[in-house]
């Protein structure tokens, strides 16, 4: 087995594209739960703002705070899960749990009372926190031999996150909107319970990878060396973990005291937990783990440099996110309040004509994949494949019943959380050419730091031009008199998803190349919670979108989510030599 070039099985040593079977299996896996979670997501603000729990909707503020919170806590348990799964579980049994766990969150929202979307909620953090860092470290895992592979790979495997986004957000927007928002948050949980069925039945082809440490062989195409050091303590003793848990308790506790008696009293006990709780809360947590895995006595002085740069990548990356998760946020309240969606005659058709193009092509595209698995995998994992089938057929008759509907309408409303898919369709259709890039190697792009500071540049640029597309808008004249082309939300998802492929699967492959091999379930959770501090603090700026767009314009509000990453891409270039020494080696 040892002449083996991927990780996992024999099987998995087939290639489709260029690349192993198992890859595509986690591929759709991630897709399934992408399309539940942007499905959702896409829901969450514009249900809250419409509808609510039938007592009318919330303010803009108050949704887009609770936005905030959720999706900020969503990326904190991936580091809880990341720790479960190296010392106990194994790679693979956490993500089956964190599917079942979110599928019955799907379904609690589906219900519709105000119990049951908190309960969902709860359930959904706490799955993502088991699946999210977890998947993405068996990626990691098959190309333990070939990493110089894994930006290519992990460019793929972000293509399925994005393709389940593109088909989460279209379908559920509309189904959501246009039918009732129980098909919506109902449609995301079926697909997660399709996705979690067809990564069960197709797990062996991964071998031993993923297994819990002491279940591993050697044999697995992961090397002894390896399987020892999953064996091995994480992070140090009980003793240091409670130290650090003290420390960012305390620390916790007197931030919380400082806002406490700083600001004024909040209108709501919403708005009072996102102001009050919620930094203290990410500063105790964040200095409490940080410290406890940097103190780790286990950790070699090359290992330590090398966590070093990844706490340093994911304070960057902070920067990034906290814009660019706008698009739930005030990018959809800019949909929904002051861009010309309602069309009719040339303008209707038009758009119809694009929403088909934008639904069959890509969804051709990953159905050739999907045949190109059927040809490897079907033989030995026929009923994960009929499962993954079946899923798509139900994708291609949800697509056709949309369509017909559409185009018997004369007159046309786009939904709010329709423009979203572009950031998804954007990254289907220029993901390809970007893995091709990075294996290029071309020298002035071979470093990390060099493409995030990149991908942080082209994120404020789409600001830019969605600031200048502002510029006409008078909030003071109310959202009902002045709306804008469509056009400018588009081209700024344009830009975004080019940040986006210059950042997200550059940084889950440099997570998998720096980490110690023990620690990578952990270190993808540390990274996943600069999401959680990026998402949290998307939600509290945009909260405000309507008072800071009073005082210096809608144009205003967006230029500062220009300035921001272009700054930090700025000191990022600066600090990249001393970047590249702490990691040793690694480009």
């Amino acid at each position: 087995m040892s002449d083996m070039k991927f990780g996992g099985s024999e099987l998995n040593q087939k290639t489709i594209l260029g690349h192993p079977a198992g890859l595509f299996v986690l591929f759709f896996t991630e897709m399934w739960e992408r399309f539940s979670y942007y499905g959702m997501r896409v829901l969450f603000v514009v249900f809250l703002v419409e509808v609510a729990f039938g007592d009318g909707g919330w303010s803009r503020a108050e949704a887009v705070a609770l936005y905030g919170i959720y999706t900020g806590f969503v990326y904190f348990t991936p580091m809880i899960g990341g720790i479960l799964a190296d010392k106990f579980l194994g790679y693979r049994k956490a993500v089956m749990i964190g599917a079942l766990i979110m599928t019955l969150g799907h379904a609690s929202m589906a219900v519709e009372t105000e119990y049951s979307f908190y309960l969902g909620m709860l359930l959904l953090i706490i799955g993502n926190g088991f699946f999210k860092p977890n998947i993405s470290s068996i990626v990691g895992n098959i190309y333990n031999r070939v990493p110089e592979l894994k930006d290519g790979a992990y460019t793929i495997f972000y293509m399925g996150i994005n393709a389940g986004a593109f088909l989460g957000i279209l379908l559920c927007s509309y189904y959501g909107e246009q039918w009732s928002y129980a098909y919506g948050f109902g449609l995301a949980g079926i697909f997660m319970f399709i996705g979690m069925l067809q990564f069960y039945f197709a797990q062996d082809i991964f071998g031993a990878i993923g297994l819990p440490p002491k279940d591993r062989i050697a044999t697995s195409g992961i090397s002894t060396d390896d399987v020892l050091e999953n064996i091995k303590p994480v992070s140090g003793s009980g003793g240091n973990a409670t130290k650090w848990g003290i420390i960012g308790s305390i620390i916790a506790a007197i931030l919380f005291a400082l806002i406490h008696f700083s600001i004024d009293t909040q209108p709501s006990f919403l708005l009072t937990f996102a102001n009050k709780f919620m930094p203290p809360i990410i500063l105790g947590s964040v200095i409490g783990f940080v410290g406890w895995i940097v103190t780790d006595p286990s950790l070699t002085k090359v290992e330590k440099d090398r966590v070093w740069v990844i706490i340093v990548l994911s304070f960057f990356i902070v920067f990034f996110w906290w814009a660019f998760e706008q698009a739930g946020g005030s990018m959809t309240v800019f949909a929904l309040d002051y861009t010309e969606r309602d069309l009719t005659g040339t303008g209707a058709n038009i758009f119809k004509v694009i929403n088909t193009i934008i639904s069959i092509v890509p969804m051709l595209a990953l159905t050739y994949v999907l045949l190109k698995l059927f040809a490897v995998t079907f033989k030995h994992f026929s009923l994960s494949n009929i499962f993954l089938g079946a899923g798509f057929l139900g994708v291609w008759i949800l697509i056709a019943i949309m369509l017909k509907e559409q185009y018997s309408d004369t007159k046309t409303e786009v939904p709010a959380g329709w423009f979203q898919v572009f950031n998804s369709l954007f990254i289907i259709c220029l993901a390809p050419a970007f893995s091709k890039l990075w294996e290029k190697n071309i020298s002035f792009l071979k470093s990390g730091p060099v493409k995030f500071a990149l991908g942080l540049i082209l994120l404020g640029l789409g600001f830019a031009i969605l600031a200048f597309g502002a510029m006409g808008i008078d909030t003071s004249e109310g959202a009902t008199v002045v709306k804008v082309s469509m056009i400018w939300l588009i081209v700024a998802y344009l830009f975004h998803t080019l940040g986006e492929l210059c950042i997200s699967p550059v940084g889950l492959s440099y997570v998998s190349k720096l980490a110690p091999v023990r620690l990578v379930g952990l270190m993808f959770g540390v990274f996943f919670v600069s999401n959680f501090i990026a998402n949290f603090f998307a939600g509290l700026t945009g909260s405000y979108i309507e008072p800071i767009a009073e005082a210096i314009g809608l144009s205003g509000f967006f230029l500062i989510f220009a300035a921001v990453p272009i700054t930090a891409a700025i000191l990022l270039l600066i600090i990249k030599g001393w970047m590249a020494k702490m990691m040793h080696g690694i480009d």
